[in-house]
């Protein structure tokens, strides 16, 4: 029930939204029509491209309103200048055949919507002010019923009752009604959703190329400018201590001793560069285990929640991880923070991931602050990246991976 009711208020809010905007549809059909008639005389001719621009405004609010209460509509090119060209425009004359219907039934439909809890609430009300009804007058909302006693006033009260059931078992229905029209007409032509997925996909195996270029710039220089050298030091320092043991002993134990030194922190920049590929947490521990060791090394107090049934795909792990990662990173080093939340659960067949912080906001990712780089690498698994970071905080950050688990 107590789903019901909050689905019932859901669609209710998304009935008086369409209803605003087909008010908006409304006016804009009154003001097509008048310059429809003034074209006849050669008078609005001029005003034609400036009337499509405004029905294509309207078409993009309700857009708006429809991604907010369902899958995002993905909006067309451009109106063309000449305005031969954006009346041949498939898109324009798809908005134009909206106008109307969203104008006249998404008006009606909205209206309705939103009448049935305000006659609810009038008619519940009815037998505390029943008496205040001239003598002969009808109740509300209903013509026929002239109510002259407390026991009619109860029973428009639960006809009040039955304007709630019909908001709680239709107001869905209702809903959809509504947003039908704009659904059918204001989305992609029919085709349009595979180019668009073609397109999105090229850019994503473009960025994950590069993302896949710069890491393995990344570990070459970690190599060559790390590792590498630090071998060269210690072939030196052993020749040096070869040749020094025999005239001078205690210089040569020296030497070897900056050899061993010079091997071990060689040995431990090669074990980071190994951890940067793929962390062998992932393996030993899990998911969970391995973001239990990025939270207890977190510089702020980090509370992590982790809601893992079964495992994903080790290249997903690994994104996970190194996402988390530098979010933390990020909110040590910029945030201003004095906690962090990382929340990391599947939900449905994706890794979904939140982190937050309460700093000072106003994260950019044009800022090189690591997050570009985030989105590259949940882009290339075909996930989502969401920001959110505000001036003054605080900071929350999405992120979905398909997890094929």
């Amino acid at each position: 029930m107590r789903r019901r009711v909050r689905d019932a208020v859901d669609a209710l809010e998304h009935l008086v939204g369409g209803l605003g905007t087909s008010i908006l549809a409304m006016a804009g059909l009154f003001w097509l029509l008048t310059v429809v008639v003034l074209s006849l005389v050669g008078v609005g001719l001029p005003l034609i491209g400036g009337s499509l621009r405004i029905v294509r405004s309207i078409a993009d609010r309700e857009r708006g309103r429809l991604a907010r209460w369902g899958p995002g509509i993905v909006g067309p090119a451009p109106i063309p200048e000449r305005t031969l060209d954006a009346l041949r425009d498939p898109a324009v004359r798809r908005e134009l055949a909206w106008l109307p219907v969203h104008a006249t039934f998404g008006f009606v439909v909205g209206l309705f919507g939103l009448l049935l809890p305000l006659s609810a609430v009038q008619s519940l009300t009815f037998p505390f002010w029943y008496h205040l009804v001239p003598p002969g007058e009808a109740a509300p909302n209903i013509p026929f019923w002239n109510v002259d006693s407390r026991a009619e006033s109860i029973g428009v009260a639960l006809v009040g009752v039955g304007w709630l059931a019909v908001l709680l078992i239709a107001g869905g229905g209702l809903a959809r009604a509504q947003a039908w029209p704009g659904r059918r007409l204001l989305g992609p032509l029919p085709g349009a959703d595979l180019s668009l997925r073609v397109v999105e996909l090229t850019a994503t195996r473009a960025a994950a190329l590069d993302a896949h270029a710069a890491e393995l710039r990344r570990i070459e220089r970690s190599l060559h400018d790390g590792t590498q050298n630090r071998l060269v030091a210690v072939t030196v320092l052993l020749g040096a201590a070869r040749r020094a043991l025999a005239r001078d002993p205690a210089t040569g134990a020296e030497l070897l001793d900056r050899a061993q030194q010079a091997a071990e922190q060689a040995l431990g920049e090669l074990r980071t560069v190994v951890r940067g590929i793929l962390p062998p947490v992932l393996d030993d521990r899990g998911l969970a285990g391995a973001l239990d060791g990025l939270v207890a090394g977190c510089a702020l107090p980090c509370r992590l929640t982790v809601d893992l049934p079964a495992r994903c795909a080790v290249s997903v792990e690994a994104t996970a991880y190194f996402v988390v990662a530098e979010a933390l990173t990020n909110a040590v080093k910029h945030s201003g923070a004095t906690g962090v939340t990382v929340a990391v659960r599947i939900a449905g067949d994706e890794l979904v991931i939140d982190v937050g912080d309460d700093g000072r906001g106003g994260a950019d990712e044009s800022s090189g602050s690591g997050l570009a780089g985030i989105r590259r690498r949940v882009e290339a698994h075909d996930g989502r990246f969401a920001l959110t970071s505000p001036p003054g905080g605080p900071t929350t950050m999405k992120v979905e991976l398909p997890c094929g688990s």
